[in-house]
């Protein structure tokens, strides 16, 4: 058997990322061969790779990259299945090569970036190669692609919450700084799609009486406790809040001033108020998942919405992805 000097093995280790350990027995089992060792290490990622198939890889980091005009952009999350692989510097780097490589390649699937060639192998083989080093399931979890007149992005949590936003300014000078907040909004609050409109009514009827039965539920607890009941809403959605909706809650309204005594001179300076807070009443849906519809963290007195119509009349979001890690 050739004699493995510890150069030999430090040199292994410097371009495969392995073990001393791991790159040692490759060494002595390939009988010094350096090509024969790599081959080894290769079939050893194979069957780690198959043992840990079924491992749960909830950990990892999300990274983005966006060309350089900043109108094409990659959110991608490469996963693990512990906190320690995901913080490691070699780890954080793959995930950086990768959500370039999508960019440069104009990849728009984890399917396509798994074909592509990195360091003589493919995309796939890469992660299998890292399994074997690591020991953990690697994976690229979610890959997403946008394009748009600009594009702002932010990542958020330790890496665990990624968010791409595509966005018109209006013309408008700071956008790029408005709309990294919009994204940091996103990140904060999760929505899951852009508008109401986007429902379908089927989902919204089903969730309606399912929102209805959660806060009955809720108010039994707050009312052993003595407290303030939650309002059990009639509707979730703008969706459901047809003309005959709003005017029947306009002429509710009216009813009650006149039962309060309230002068009728002054109810359009109320009715407005009124009608603002029986909306706000009745789409927890919109505000929950979608983003338009949600009111603005960063100036909670106004709907994302409303926050961009007045930063700039024409500004507007086109689409968003946010990918987020456990």
């Amino acid at each position: 058997m050739s004699t493995i000097s510890a150069n030999d093995v430090a040199e292994l280790r410097k371009q495969t990322g392995a073990g001393l350990m791991d790159c040692k027995k490759a060494l002595q089992e390939s009988n010094g061969d350096y090509d024969g060792a790599l081959e080894y290490l290769r079939k050893k990622g194979q069957k780690v790779a198959e043992k840990r198939a079924d491992k749960a890889a909830t950990e990892g980091c999300v990274v983005t990259a966006l060309n350089s005009d900043k109108t094409t952009g990659i959110v991608l999350a490469l996963c693990c299945e512990t906190d320690f692989v995901a913080k490691n510097e070699g780890f954080i780097d793959l995930a950086k090569r990768l959500v370039q490589l999508a960019l440069d390649n104009n990849v728009e699937s984890v399917d396509q970036l798994n074909a592509l060639t990195i360091d003589g192998m493919t995309v796939a083989e890469k992660l299998v190669d890292q399994t074997g080093k690591t020991g953990e399931k690697i994976v690229v979890s979610e890959l997403h692609r946008l394009s748009g007149d600009k594009l702002s992005t932010y990542i958020h949590a330790g890496s665990k919450i990624g968010v791409l936003l595509a966005f018109k300014d209006g013309g408008k000078a700071g956008a790029d700084e408005f709309f990294r907040g919009v994204a940091m909004h996103i990140a904060a609050m999760k929505p899951s799609i852009l508008h109401y409109s986007e429902f379908d009514p089927q989902f919204v009827a089903s969730e309606t009486e399912s929102m209805q039965n959660r806060i009955k539920i809720e108010n039994e607890d707050l009312a052993r406790l003595g407290k303030t009941l939650k309002t059990v809403p009639q509707f979730i959605s703008r969706l459901q809040l047809t003309p005959e909706v709003m005017k029947a809650a306009e002429d509710t309204i009216k009813a009650v001033l006149q039962s309060e005594g309230k002068p009728e001179k002054i109810w359009d300076k109320i009715i407005p108020g009124k009608i603002d807070r029986f909306i706000a009443d009745n789409t927890l849906l919109d505000q929950d998942r979608c983003l338009l519809n949600q009111f603005f963290v960063l100036d909670e007195a106004k709907t994302v919405e409303a926050a961009i119509k007045a930063f700039a009349d024409q500004a507007g979001i086109v689409a968003f992805r946010r990918v987020a890690i456990g």
